[in-house]
Parts: C-alpha cells; structure tokens; sequence
C-alpha cells in the first residue's frame, strides 16, 4: 500500500493525546459508609472494573477512528511499482506478411489484429505502430485507424530479432518511463531458432495468433528443361502441406491465352513436378496458376522467356581455336575468331567477353584496350603461352590485379580439385564428384592468385578469378594438357561466356538482391524503368558501352510481368514472383519466458495490462472503517453497563 499524501501520516502522532489523557485522568469514585461494608466493598470493585474496560474500549475505537481518517486524508492506493509515477511508452509491431492471410477462429489473422488492436488501445495513449511496410510513430488510435484498417499484405518480413532492434529504437532511454515492446505475429517457423534478448529496462510481450488450419498448396518454384526429345520443358514445383486435396487444378497462360491446363495429384506433406511443353523461339509472357483457397498470394507464378540475345565473344589466337569454335556456337554466341596479327581493335569495344589464347606476347596497344573494356563492364579470358614473354604477362595483370604470374616450370602436373562452389559453376554439378577424370598439364606458370576456380594437387590454381579477368596459369593446346579432351572444359569456357553478360532469368524473388544485363547501350542521360500495371520504379543501374547492369533487391514490391522500358520504348520483359517461404504454414512453439510473455490475443494481453497498471484507490474504504468505529463507539457508550 502507497500514498498520495504521506505528510498525513505525521497526523498521527496526534493519538497520543487521548492516550494521555485517558491515562492521567483524575476522576475519583465517592466513599460512602454503610453498615454492611464486606457487601459494599464488592460493590465498589465490580463498578470499577467494569468502568475500567468501558474506557479501555471508548479509547481504543477513538484511536481507531481518528488513524482510519487520518490515512483516508493521506489517500492510500494499491498498484505495481512501475506503473507508479512513470509515463509509459508502447511499440507495437503488427506482422502484415502474406501467412497473416490464413484463416484465424474470427478471421483472417492481420483483420482481426487490426480490430483488436483498435478495440484495445485507449483513445488518448500515444503509441508507436509500425508494420514491414509502415511505420507510425507517436501516434494515437484515431490518427491510424484509416491505416490499419487498409493495411495491405506484403512479401518482405522483418526478422524477428531486427523486429525487436527497430522497437527498441522507437523507444526512449529514460529511466523515468515504462517501456513495453508488443509484437503481434503468426510467428512463423524460420530456419534459425527464435530467440530475443532479456532486457530489464523493457517488457516484451508476444501475441502469437493461430490459424485454424495449416493446410496449403503453393506453386514453390518454375524452371526450364529439354525432355528426352529436346524440346522446351516448363518445370512447375507445386507443394502440399497437411492438405487431403488429392487433385488440384493447375493452369498456364501466355499473356491472356490459356496454353495448357491439367490437374495435379500432390501427396500430402509432398511436392509433385508438373511439366508444360513450350514452343521455342516464341516470346512468352507467362504465367501458372493454381486453384487453392487457403493462402492466395503463392497461387500464382510469373515467368517471362525473351527472345534471346546472343552473346558477343573476341577470340585472339596464337594457337588452334577449333575448341573455342566448338563452344561457343552461333544459336547462343556471337563469335569473332581472328589471329593476332589481323586483329581489329573495333570489334573488342562491341564485344562481352575476350579470350587470349595463347598470345606469346600482349603488345601495349592491346593491354590499353582491353583495360578501357573491362572498364565498361568486359570480362577477359587470359591462356598464357607455354613460352610466353612473362614481362608483357604481368604487365597486362597489372592493370586488373596486384596478383602475379611466376617462371614456367616444366614438368607434369596434375589437376585434382574442382571448386564446386564457386558462382561459375552454380547449377553445373548435381553434387561433388569424385571420380571425375581429372586431367593434366606439361608445364605451367606459378601464380600467388588466391581465389582458385581450378587447382593443382597442391592446391596452387590452375585456373583463377581477380576482378574481371579469368586466368588459366598453363597453355591448353593439346601439345602441353589433355584439359581440351576433359568434360571440364565445356560448362568452364561456356560458363565464362554466359557470365561476361548475364541475361535476364526466368523470373526473379522479391526482396532478394537480382542482378542481370541487358544488351542495349543508353544515351548519356538515358535510365531504365521497370513498369507494370501496380507498379513503377527505376531499379538501381549502372550503365556500360555495350549493356546495362540492373540490380534490384527491395523495389519492386508487387510480383508480376514488368515492362523494362527506356522511355517509351519497351526494351524486354522482366517477371518477379514473392518468396514462397511464407506457404510452410510452420510456427515457433513460443511459451513465456524470461524475456517475453506470450499471450493468444490482443485483448487477453491488454486485459492483463490494464490489470497491472491499475491503481485501486482505497481511501473510500477508511471513511466507512472510521463510520464503522464510530458506530461501535456510540454503542458501546450506550449499552456497555
């Protein structure tokens, strides 16, 4: 129990007045002589006695209704320690993700945190609101009822501990507020353990709703393939969590023409792909479509197959091409194959990757060239000669790296180790092979490079990347290495040519970092935007004499087909579908701890809230004690004999 007014209290020292009163009082009992003493005598005891407890009584609820209306004055009260004397400060994050769709006992789960929210909130309490989207801060319920009642779904959400940081940062530091962190979630199993950090200074409460039901059907993944006849094969992923649904409908469409539709039995917990044939050389505007009702954002995936630009490869030889030839062919490359001698430097300024095969020594015109189109975003492939001029090696190194190249030694070497990791060969092997016919050189060069794409057995490179210049460290003709007659040189020297200019893929996540180029060359003042029916953005870019590198990563936020537009002219398409890691209808198994409270609703969390910062004020209480006390202090001095 605590008081407004505790000065009060002094008030009671005041009792000891009537407690000294009553114990000098001076009254005396008259002596009166009768015959019958002995009879008399026991009179006089018997009456003093019994006055003697009527006074001790008097004075007790005389004591008891003056202590009583002293602490009324003093204003007792009962509350928690931090709800006294403290302002407080609430940041509220209300998950707004695509799971929040699913369907709850009282609806969709973002509608009725929405409404709760809005029920709960007092009207004049300033709080922090904010979303993966929004944010609103120091606002009351009647700024953000318009905005939460409209709160749209997205793709992006926060990690649980950034959730936490960015409240934190909502609130303030002093010591003189009660801060209180409330995240309103499904809280969706992710891949890392949920976890929170244990702060005195702030009170973290949970509010984990539930769906009534985990069951989902989700378009997972599209990717293209050759069927054993080599034709054009859409791959559609679909999956199916905790659903009986033994059929489903699943359907494609080109733009606004259906192509092909059919049904797909999925096993329960299990994933089914399902093949669509599309004609090659066609452009499509694509899109899969799936009848499922649960969560309708993974329904529908969008993909998008452009008319293919071929890319533009230099090749200056020393030695045989016929391998390069072989390579890159015309359906994919555009290939300039020429001698040393009879080179046109024009033709490098137009082209995406550069091979120097085996040049005995790089002249300085052409190292000034080639530093000039690696500047403008070029990709150069260096071979060494077996009895190259060392001095007009490094010197061309030396424009891209402060790597070096050492003295040949001739002797066998034998090439033992596939970099698997490596982004050149992302998608090339199924798994790590170790039983692959590695193959081996004569003589190599010696090299201090430090990220092998290709090593020796001792773990030097055979082959390696600096910036943007790939450099094998030993001639590959097939006097000096039988690495020309070895499945390794195919996806390495076509990767190499794919990656100087990375078209577009068949569509790309939202909310993850994309990179692609686009062959078109801008003028001075020329940007490319990205443009749909929802949307328009101007993705980040970096423009080069022969392509345009786009990278986007937060915009654009709304999955479809996308216009890529150099002012009015439309350029190519570009598809973007949401992550799909929303469809596991998967959830953190969250109990109180010694970090959070966790609680089922908004309500039941703000009951509870209001139950802890309530102050009961009880001075009404002693006004009816002292009423009591004076009640029993008229009865007494009227009844008592």
């Amino acid at each position: 129990m605590q008081f407004k007014h505790p000065e009060f209290l002094y008030a009671l020292c005041a009792l000891i007045i009537p407690i000294i009163i009553h114990l000098f009082q001076l009254r005396r009992f008259k002596k009166v002589s009768f015959t019958n003493v002995q009879f008399l005598k026991a009179v006089t005891i018997q009456t003093r006695k019994s006055s003697q407890i009527k006074k001790w009584l008097t004075l007790i609820t005389r004591l008891l209704i003056l202590t009583a209306l002293i602490i009324a004055f003093a204003q007792p009260f009962l509350a928690s320690q931090h709800a006294i004397g403290k302002k407080s400060e609430t940041a509220i994050y209300l998950d707004n993700s695509f799971s929040m769709q699913a369907k709850g006992a009282k609806g969709p789960l973002l509608q009725r945190a929405v409404q709760e929210l809005l029920n709960s909130l007092p009207e004049d309490e300033i709080v922090s609101v904010f979303t993966n989207t929004e944010m609103f801060k120091e606002v009351t319920k009647k700024d953000i009822q318009n905005d939460l009642l409209q709160l749209e779904y997205t793709s992006s959400q926060l990690p649980y501990n950034a959730v936490y940081l960015k409240a934190k940062e909502l609130l303030s530091t002093s010591p003189e507020t009660t801060k209180r962190i409330v995240m309103v979630s499904d809280f969706q199993q992710k891949a890392t353990a949920f976890t929170l950090p244990k702060d005195a200074d702030t009170e973290t409460n949970l509010v984990q709703l539930q769906p009534v039901s985990n069951q989902n059907i989700a378009i997972d993944s599209l990717y293209l393939g050759k069927n054993d006849n080599n034709e054009l094969i859409l791959n559609v992923l679909v999956s199916n969590t905790n659903s009986d649904t033994k059929e489903t409908s699943l359907a494609l469409y080109n733009d606004e023409k259906l192509i092909a539709k059919t049904s797909v039995s999925i096993p329960k917990n299990g994933t089914k792909i399902t093949q669509f044939r599309i004609d090659e050389n066609i452009k499509v505007n694509g899109r899969v479509m799936l009848e499922d009702p649960s969560l309708v954002f993974d329904n529908t995936r969008y993909f998008t197959i452009n008319t293919p630009e071929k890319i533009n490869v230099v090749a200056i030889n020393e030695a045989s091409d016929r391998f390069i030839k072989n390579i890159y062919t015309t359906d994919e490359f555009s290939l300039i194959s020429s001698a040393s001698d009879a080179l046109n430097y024009n033709d490098i300024s137009n082209a995406n990757l550069v091979i120097i095969n085996e040049v005995q020594q790089i002249p300085i015109s052409l190292i000034n060239t080639l530093k000039s189109f690696t500047e403008q975003g070029g990709i150069i492939c260096f071979i060494p000669n077996t009895d190259g001029n060392l001095v007009s090696y490094q010197q061309f190194i030396n424009n891209f790296s402060t790597e070096e190249l050492l003295p040949v030694k001739t002797r066998e070497k034998q090439i033992t180790t596939i970099h698997f990791s490596h982004p050149l060969y992302q998608g090339v092997f199924d798994k790590k092979i170790t039983n692959f016919q590695y193959p081996k050189v004569n003589s190599y060069y010696g090299t201090n490079g430090t990220n092998p794409i290709i090593s020796y057995a001792d773990n030097t490179p055979f082959l390696y990347k600096t910036n943007a210049l790939y450099i094998f460290t030993a001639a590959i003709n097939t006097q000096n290495s039988n690495f020309q007659n070895s499945p390794l040189i195919v996806p390495t020297l076509y990767n190499i040519g794919k990656q100087s200019l990375q078209l577009s893929d068949i569509s790309y996540t939202i909310g993850q970092t994309n990179t692609y180029d686009i062959a078109t060359s801008l003028s001075q003042d020329g940007i490319l935007s990205l443009e749909s029916d929802e949307e328009s953005v101007i993705p980040l870019q970096q423009s080069f004499a022969t392509k345009v590198k786009i990278t986007t990563d937060e915009v654009p936020t709304k999955a479809g087909i996308y216009e890529l537009k150099d002012k009015e002219q439309i350029i190519q398409h570009v598809s973007y579908n949401y992550d799909t890691a929303e469809s596991t209808l998967t959830y953190y198994p969250l109990k109180t701890s010694e970090s959070y409270t966790v609680s089922e609703s908004i309500t039941t969390l703000y009951d509870k809230i209001k139950e802890d910062t309530t102050i009961e004020e009880l001075w009404k209480w002693f006004i009816i004690f002292a009423l009591i006390f004076l009640l029993i202090e008229i009865l007494l001095l009227k009844y008592l004999k």
